[in-house]
């Protein structure tokens, strides 16, 4: 398998909508399956020549032993394939990114949200099919763009390589993750937040919105700012001197 196995996002999200459409098929098993049918990298041209037939051999024959083999009608097939060849895939629950140029959110900070459906925090950091990635500034929030993990998990280290897929994030909100994956997330300067009970995304977002005019020491730290409890004690220590 070559560095970069998938040549595109768009790729990688035709693929992680048709294993979903498979009975929630392997995602790496069924990239390595296609790798072997098309050769690396996998493109949206290669993607869009598959038919049925190929894509009903691919499942039922070598790559059953890794988790390829499902029991699906061709009604299942014929969909996974549009989804790969690219129809559809406009239509699906991934949301509509704001328009967003760099810098034009001074102060803001930029956060990734675990998610598999719509725009919700339901999602674990090591199992989510994607990143939400959003800028999120005292009056504003946009959603700037929707990161598939499909080709981080095609990597020796997923953990890692989701890691470096939102390295640009100070914050990453998920429902759940596990300590090595945590470590690997703060190393590439993310700070993990978790929400067990997940929710709407815009929703937590705005639970952190509505404190950047007064961070608590956490925030205030990734943010580069005094907290507020840190400022009132500089100002005290201030006032005391002068006295």
């Amino acid at each position: 398998m070559s560095d970069t196995p998938i040549a595109s996002r768009e790729a990688a999200l035709r693929i992680a909508l048709a294993a979903r459409a498979l009975n929630g098929l392997d995602v790496r098993a069924l990239v390595g399956a296609l790798i072997a049918k098309l050769e690396s990298p996998l493109t949206e041209a290669k993607l869009a020549a598959l038919t049925v037939e190929d894509l009903r051999l691919i499942l039922a024959g070598d790559f059953a032993e890794q988790g390829c083999h499902v029991g699906v009608d061709g009604e299942v097939l014929k969909e996974a394939v549009r989804l790969l060849w690219g129809q559809g895939v406009a239509n699906s629950d991934f949301p509509t990114v704001d328009a967003y140029q760099e810098g034009e959110m001074p102060g803001s900070l930029r956060v990734a949200v675990a998610a598999n459906r719509g725009e919700n925090l339901d999602g674990h950091f090591g199992s989510c099919e994607r990143f939400l990635i959003y800028q999120v500034g005292r009056d504003l929030i946009k959603l700037i763009a929707v990161r598939s993990t499909v080709e981080a998990d095609t990597a020796e280290d997923k953990n890692a390589a989701r890691s470096a897929l939102i390295n640009d994030c100070q914050i990453v909100y998920i429902q759940s993750i596990g300590g090595p994956a945590a470590a690997k997330a703060v190393r590439a300067g993310v700070h993990p937040v978790k929400k067990p009970g997940g929710g709407k995304a815009r929703e937590v977002l705005v639970e952190l919105q509505g404190r950047l005019a007064s961070p608590p020491p956490w925030l205030a730290q990734i943010m580069g700012v005094p907290s507020a409890s840190l400022a009132r004690f500089e100002e005290d220590m201030a006032s005391e001197e002068s006295a």
